[in-house]
C-alpha cells in the first residue's frame, strides 16, 4: 500500500483522480486539499462518489507527508512551489502544463510568460506512457498531458515512428472537444469548468498544446484548431497529413499495429462497414482507452489519422494513474480497467 494525496481535488481532474484512487487495491488516499472547502466532504462537490468514500477537504496548510503527491492545480501554480511540495513526497505527478515542456523558451513562447522555475524542467519525464514508458518507470517526477495534445500526438505516433513523416512535412490537426476541457480556476485554487453552463473552447490557431505534439513527435511543421462540440467528455483528434512520401493502405496497417500491437490502452479501429467503423469519443467516456484509425486519399496522398479519448481520463487522470503505476511498480492497468458505457 501507499499513501497519496491530492493537492487542488475539487475540480474534474480531481474528482476523476478521487473516483480511480477509491478502487486502487494498493492506494490509501491521504489527504485532498481545497481551500474554500476546508472541512467539507468531498462529496459536496463529487456528488457521484457518495457511499464510496468519507474523505474531508483539508486546506494546504494541514498537509502532511505521503508517498507520493499529485497536484491538480491551475497552471502556473505548481511551479512556483514545486520545492515545497518536493518535501511531502518523494515522487510528485503534475497534471498541469507546468512541466510538460522541457525547453523554457518553448514555454515562454506558448505561455506567454517566463516560467516560474525553469531548473525544475529537467527533473519531470512527460507522463505519456505509449512515448515514455520505461523513463516513467524510473522517474520520481512525471507530468501531466494535454489531452488535445495527447489525442494529437497518439494519432500521429505510428506515422512517425514508421518514418512515413518527416519533421518538415505539414500536418493540420483538427480537435473536437467536449464543455468539460474548457477550464477556470474557482477561488479554491482547484481546476474546473464552470459549472453553471457550457464552457467553449476554441483556438483556430496558436493553441499551446501544440508545443506538447512538437516536442513529443519531433515534427516542426505542427498545427492545431480546437473547437468544443455539443459533447461534456472526449475529445477526437482528426489529423491531416501531407507526407512527401506516398504510402499504400498496407504500408499504414503495418505503421498501426507495430505502433500499438503491445498497448494495453491503444485500440485500433478500422471497420471496413457497420456504424461505428472510425474512433468516437462518446464509446469511450469513463475509460482510459484510446481509439485510433486512419483513412487514405490514394490520389493526393494525404493521410487521414483518428484518435478519439475521454479528456479527463486519458487525457488528463487515468493517464497519471497510468503513470502512479508504472512508478510504483503495479500492473500498468491497476484500477484502470473500466469499459465504456453504450449507448451514452
Amino acid at each position: 500500500m501507499i499513501r497519496v494525496s491530492i493537492v487542488g481535488g475539487s475540480g474534474y481532474v480531481g474528482g476523476e483522480l478521487l473516483r480511480l484512487l477509491l478502487r486502487h487495491p494498493h492506494v490509501e488516499i491521504a489527504q485532498v486539499t481545497s481551500e474554500r472547502l476546508a472541512g467539507k466532504p468531498v462529496t459536496s462537490t463529487h456528488p457521484h462518489l457518495r457511499g464510496h468514500t468519507d474523505l474531508v477537504y483539508t486546506s494546504q496548510s494541514q498537509r502532511s507527508t505521503c508517498d507520493l503527491l499529485i497536484l491538480a492545480l491551475p497552471h502556473g501554480s505548481a511551479a512556483t512551489r514545486i520545492a515545497d511540495y518536493a518535501e511531502l513526497a518523494p515522487r510528485i505527478i503534475d497534471c498541469s502544463a507546468d512541466f510538460r515542456l522541457r525547453d523554457a523558451d518553448a514555454y515562454q513562447r506558448w505561455y506567454g510568460e517566463p516560467h516560474a522555475n525553469p531548473a525544475w524542467l529537467a527533473r519531470f519525464v512527460y507522463g505519456l506512457p505509449e512515448l515514455n514508458r520505461e523513463a516513467i518507470r524510473n522517474a520520481t517526477h512525471v507530468s501531466g498531458v494535454g489531452c488535445n495534445a495527447t489525442a494529437t500526438t497518439l494519432a500521429l505516433l505510428p506515422l512517425v515512428r514508421a518514418g512515413i513523416l518527416a519533421p518538415q512535412d505539414v500536418v493540420i490537426s483538427d480537435v473536437k472537444v467536449g464543455s468539460s476541457e474548457g477550464g477556470a480556476q474557482s477561488n479554491d485554487g482547484s481546476h474546473h469548468p464552470e459549472r453553471s453552463g457550457v464552457v467553449r473552447a476554441f483556438a483556430p490557431t496558436g493553441h499551446r498544446h501544440t508545443a506538447e505534439v512538437i516536442q513529443s513527435t519531433g515534427l516542426n511543421n505542427v498545427h492545431l484548431s480546437i473547437t468544443s462540440v455539443e459533447l461534456i467528455r472526449g475529445a477526437v483528434a482528426t489529423v491531416h497529413c501531407l507526407p512527401q512520401q506516398i504510402v499504400d493502405e498496407k504500408t499504414l496497417w503495418r505503421a498501426y499495429r507495430s505502433c500499438y500491437r503491445d498497448e494495453p490502452f491503444v485500440r485500433i479501429v478500422r471497420e471496413r462497414s457497420g456504424i461505428h467503423r472510425l474512433p468516437e469519443p462518446k464509446l469511450l467516456s469513463g475509460t482510459n482507452y484510446a481509439d485510433v484509425g486512419f483513412d487514405l486519399d490514394p490520389q493526393s496522398g494525404r493521410i487521414v489519422s483518428i484518435c478519439a479519448i475521454d479528456n479527463l481520463l486519458k487525457g488528463a487522470a487515468g493517464s497519471a494513474l497510468q503513470c502512479l503505476n508504472l512508478m510504483c511498480g503495479f500492473p500498468e492497468h491497476t484500477a484502470l480497467d473500466h469499459i465504456g458505457i453504450h449507448p451514452s
